[in-house]
Parts: structure tokens; C-alpha cells; sequence
């Protein structure tokens, strides 16, 4: 996490920085260009200039949206400020457009109405010349930063320089043709410098429309259809993962969101659920690295389940503990029965209620089962008061010792532990046999042992019995 903040914050750094030697460089080719062209009245170079003056309100614009955009959410953005880099690249698009329009309508009217010579074209060229030079620059700098953090608006203002090359250069030959006419006495020539500002907003236009129609589709939320296909795809061969039921992917900035609904096994517990959603976000950043994931979970019946699973299903449904299932088939017909645990407090006619209403749904849930048979055991929901329960323990251990003592192979019984389920009583204990003891006649001590202990403890539901050498006892 650390080194994820790390890498934002200098990507942040990096982003407001480019963005920033952009707009000053096109303040200055704006000045530059606006004294070329009205010393030598050229149109072309006018245009280009109030071309480069929307550029540095462009820049400005994308300077500030990179600030904006990278701030962290907040109450009223809870998706974060990334979206204002897209409403910012909209916006350089409208400019775009408007600059465009403009120019060409002056461009129509220089060709309708001609109006003087061009006059000291050597100022004008060189600004120009320099004017490519400067552009090609911001758009390498300004696209390699947007590729390496993702921006759009430092994308979007990089095919915008790429552009005005080219615009440049019309303007540039438009210089070259008119010094030609002027000095050759070619008269069609006059029309080179509007017929290379038209030129040059055409290909405005024609970038326009690229960068808008894109720009649309990300303030839209469009994603590409082959990008959720693939998304979906990753996550559903996810072992475990059912089906993908809902996908929703949006961008904002550099920044993608993914919100998905994933069908899961509804007998898997919630720490398997938990590992498998983690699987399905690594599945999710394989195609949209970085992406913010939220994956919904909702519990689906797997074509693979069995009829003990789906009786488990019905119990953990209704937020009751069974044990003890089993499944008989008698004549050809199934029968469940099942041990069912309920609060010791509750009557027995709601108890009685409850546990019908549950064999109901098993019968509609299991179809191929014929009938449920309960066995209901009362869950403890008292506290046994201690001293009582303390001197039961002891006469447990006094009649396991006491019967350990009446079998000459036994040498000692140890380690011994009283557990209580509901109603049930279970008891552990370690066993030291001699080493050279087979294991016949270990299994004949150990269940001898059992019987005379059963005998003063019938209430005992289980017994478990750890057999050990002697010498492991003396390690």
C-alpha cells in the first residue's frame, strides 16, 4: 500500500508537471505567432496563432484537470475526481471546434474579399519553423506521460500538438506559395494563405471528431465490448466461480471501476467465500490493472450437489445446526433423518412448528426425497452452575482411573478431559501400555477399559481413547 501511494503521488507529480511546461510553451508560441502574423497580415499565421491561443486555454484547462483528478475521494466524489480529466479533454475538444470554424470563415472571406499582399515573411516563417519544432516536442512529452500514468487529458492534448504540426506546416507551405506568387507575379497564388488555414482546419475538424467522439464515450461510461468479455472471462475460470451474473465497468480519469455480481456455491462458508472473491479481484486486475473491484456474492445451487448438501443448505438457511444426517432408501423410496439443535427454551409446539416448516422445505427443495424424520435436541442456553459441574467431572475421572486400575496391562491412564454438546457428554484420555503390547491386545484393553468405565458412567454418550507406550511417557 505504501508503495502504491508512493507510485500515485509521483505519477501525480509527473502529470501536473508536463502539463504545466505545455501551457507555457504555448503562451509563448501564441505571442509569437499573433506578432508574425500581424506584421506580415498573413491569415494562415493569425489562425494559427489564435489556433495556439485555444491551445494554451487547453493546457490550462488540462493542467488544472490533472490537479483536480488526482485528489482522493471525498463525501461528494465517491468515486474519486478522475472524471474531470474526461470533462476536461471534452472541453479541449469544443475549443478545438470553435477555432476550426472560425478560421475557415475567415478563410472564405480572404478568398471572397482579397485584401493586401503579405509583407516580411522571413519573421513569420521562422516562427512557424519554430512553432514544429516546439509542438513535436509537447506531443512525444506529453504522450509518453500519458501513457505511462494513463491520463486522458495529457493523451488528448498530445494528439492536439501532433495536429499542429501538421497545421504548421500548411500554414508553412501557404507562406511558400504566396512569396512565390508575389515575386513571380502569379495571381492565383494570393489564395495560398486562406486555402492553408482551411486546410489546417480541416485537419482540426478531422482530429475533433476522434478525440470528441471518445471523450463522449467515457463521460457515457462505454467500455469497449471486448474488454468485459475478456474481464468476465478471467474471472469466471476462477475454480469455484459459477457464472458472472452482472458486470459493470466504468472509467474515470485513468482510473477504471468494476463493480461485479459473482453466483458462488451456496455451501461454502464465509471464509472460503471470502478467498475466492479475492481470486476473483486478482482475475479482474489481470485485464484492468489497478481497477477498483467491488464483487457481490450471492449463493447459487451447484449442478454438482448432492442430497446431503442441499439438506445442509435448508438447515444453514434457517440458521439451525444439524448433525447426524442420513439418507436411507427403503423400497425403493428415500428418507432423510436428521438431529436438529433449537433453543432448550422454546415450547415444545413452537419447536414442533419450526421443525415441520423445515421438513416442508426439504421435501420442496430435495424432490426425490420421500420423507424427514427429526430427532430434535435442545440446544443449551443456560449456564451450568460450576460446582455442580465440577463434581461430575471428578466422579468421571475417579470412575476412568478406577476402571484403568482393574486391567493388569493398563499402567496408567492420564490427560483425562469431560466435554459437554447439548445433552451429550464426551470423554478423552490419554492411555500407557507396555511397548511390546500388540496391537490385538491393545485393542482388547482399550474396549475392556471402555465397558467397565460405561458401566459407572452410563450417561457417557462417547469415549475416546489415545493409546501410548510407556517410553513415550519418558521422553
Amino acid at each position: 500500500m505504501v508503495y502504491e501511494a508512493s507510485k500515485i503521488a509521483r505519477y501525480s507529480a509527473e502529470k501536473r508537471r508536463v502539463a504545466l511546461h505545455s501551457m507555457l510553451a504555448a503562451a509563448v508560441m501564441t505571442l509569437l505567432k499573433l506578432g508574425a502574423g500581424l506584421l506580415s497580415g498573413s491569415l494562415g499565421v493569425l489562425s494559427d496563432a489564435a489556433h495556439s491561443g485555444l491551445d494554451m486555454v487547453g493546457s490550462a484547462l488540462t493542467f488544472f484537470s490533472v490537479r483536480v483528478s488526482d485528489r482522493p475521494a471525498d463525501e461528494d466524489h465517491t468515486y474519486g475526481h478522475g472524471k474531470f480529466e474526461n470533462f476536461s479533454s471534452f472541453g479541449v475538444v469544443l475549443l478545438m471546434a470553435v477555432s476550426s470554424g472560425w478560421i475557415i470563415w475567415e478563410a472564405i472571406q480572404r478568398i471572397l474579399h482579397p485584401t493586401k499582399e503579405l509583407q516580411n515573411l522571413g519573421w513569420p516563417v521562422a516562427v512557424v519553423v519554430c512553432s514544429i519544432g516546439v509542438d513535436f516536442w509537447r506531443s512525444r512529452r506529453l504522450k509518453a506521460v500519458a501513457e505511462k500514468t494513463g491520463s486522458s487529458a495529457l493523451a488528448t492534448d498530445a494528439y492536439h500538438f501532433a495536429s499542429d504540426i501538421w497545421s504548421s506546416l500548411a500554414v508553412l507551405c501557404g507562406l511558400g506559395a504566396s512569396w512565390l506568387g508575389m515575386h513571380f507575379g502569379v495571381g492565383a497564388l494570393r489564395y495560398a494563405d486562406p486555402l492553408a488555414a482551411v486546410v489546417v482546419s480541416l485537419l482540426i475538424l478531422r482530429l475533433t471528431l476522434r478525440l470528441g467522439r471518445e471523450a463522449v464515450s467515457v463521460l457515457l461510461d462505454e467500455i469497449p465490448a471486448e474488454t468485459r468479455g475478456r474481464l468476465i472471462e478471467e474471472v469466471t475460470r476462477v475454480p469455484g466461480v459459477l457464472s458472472v451474473e452482472q458486470a459493470r465497468v466504468r472509467r474515470a480519469g485513468a482510473g477504471y471501476f468494476a463493480d461485479l455480481t459473482v453466483a458462488l456455491p451456496r455451501r461454502y462458508t464465509f471464509e472460503h467465500t471470502s478467498e475466492l472473491v479475492q481470486a476473483a479481484t486478482e482475475a479482474v486486475h489481470r485485464t484492468l490493472p489497478d481497477a477498483d473491484v467491488v464483487i457481490h456474492t450471492v449463493p447459487r445451487q451447484a449442478r454438482a450437489e448432492s442430497i446431503f448438501d442441499r439438506v445442509r443448505a435448508v438447515a444453514a438457511r434457517n440458521n439451525v445446526s444439524v448433525h447426524e444426517l442420513s439418507v436411507q432408501s427403503h423400497q425403493g423410496r428415500l428418507r432423510v433423518e436428521q438431529h436438529l439443535e433449537l433453543d432448550e427454551a422454546l415450547p415444545l409446539l413452537k419447536a414442533h412448528d419450526f421443525v415441520c416448516a423445515i421438513e416442508a422445505e426439504i421435501l420442496r427443495e430435495v424432490p426425490e426425497i420421500d420423507g424427514v424424520l427429526t430427532h430434535i435436541e435442545s440446544e443449551p442456553a443456560t449456564i451450568e452452575p460450576p460446582g455442580e459441574r465440577v463434581k461430575a467431572d471428578r466422579r468421571i475421572e475417579k470412575a476412568m482411573q478406577a476402571a484403568a486400575a482393574q486391567i493388569s496391562e493398563i499402567v496408567d491412564v492420564h490427560e483425562i478431559l469431560v466435554s459437554r454438546s447439548a445433552e451429550h457428554i464426551q470423554v478423552s484420555c490419554h492411555c500407557t501400555l507396555p511397548d511390546d503390547l500388540t496391537m490385538e491386545r491393545v485393542h482388547v484393553a482399550i474396549t475392556e477399559l471402555e465397558d467397565r468405565f460405561k458401566l459407572e458412567c452410563p450417561e457417557v454418550y462417547r469415549v475416546t481413547i489415545h493409546p501410548e507406550p510407556v517410553t513415550d511417557n519418558l521422553r
